[in-house]
């Protein structure tokens, strides 16, 4: 029904604090020796944005597919019968809430891995290009 909405919500909001806080932190940083860091931060930022905007894209083609969408108002098909807005807030909230822990989920442990097979290397992941 809508559970594409919660991770496409958490993108939103991934997005927000990358362009907002971090901005304004490297701003106040610049120069420093910590700056390092917060670029490879956005950099983390910018791979869990994608995630989770490419998963709710396909989330929301599949829900298309199945006439759970539609493109005119009201656009979510439970929408239209009152009854049925309690399970589609249901779905949206064990099922959107758990895909979007789940993709965070395997970010961090992405990003865990990097950072542990950086410092074995000795600072460079040959072939990720810093993306993590």
């Amino acid at each position: 029904m809508a559970c594409f909405a919660v991770p496409l919500a958490e993108a939103v909001v991934v997005t927000a604090v990358r362009k907002i806080a971090l901005r304004h932190h490297a701003g106040a940083a610049a120069g420093a020796a910590g700056e390092g860091w917060h670029e490879s931060f956005r950099e983390k930022l910018r791979v869990l944005e994608k995630m989770l905007y490419g998963g709710s894209f396909l989330l929301a083609i599949e829900h298309i597919y199945h006439g759970e969408v539609v493109l005119y108002p009201p656009f979510l098909t439970a929408m239209r019968d009152p009854a049925e807005i309690p399970v589609m807030l249901h779905e949206m909230a064990t099922a959107g809430t758990g895909m979007a822990l789940l993709v965070t989920a395997a970010w961090g442990a992405g990003c865990l891995i990097a950072s542990r097979m950086k410092k074995n290397s000795g600072g460079k992941l040959p072939g990720l290009k810093g993306a993590f």
